[in-house]
């Protein structure tokens, strides 16, 4: 649950998270590449890797003098696997809806 916790927690703010996206689009990535575009210094933006990695989303390598990020499948297994877990609970939720819906057509206009 704690992972659960902190991979929400990284990803809920809209840096990390389009960091996140970005990795997941294209790949590994040097940090240089991830600074563009964002608005921010270095500094800024290796703040929101260090939390990322943290949280178990991203893995870091480096090689040379490169830092190269990409995506911590696992960090994302977490997310993945609680979501699974709550599919009775929206498909249930998604057929109460359906019905209403279908209840709400026979009502007199």
């Amino acid at each position: 649950m704690t992972q659960l916790l902190a991979a929400f927690s990284a990803l809920s703010d809209p840096t990390r998270f389009a960091i996140v996206e970005q990795l997941m689009a294209e790949g590994e990535l040097p940090a240089g590449d991830l600074v563009e575009g964002k608005g921010m210094s270095g500094a800024a933006i290796s703040r929101h890797l260090k939390l990322l990695r943290e949280a178990g989303l991203i893995a870091q390598r480096i090689s040379g003098t490169q830092r190269l990020y990409s995506i911590a499948p696992e960090g994302l297994r977490v997310i993945a696997d609680w979501t699974i877990s709550k599919r009775s609970f929206w498909e249930s939720s998604l057929d109460r809806l359906a019905a209403a819906i279908e209840s709400d057509k026979t009502w007199p206009t």
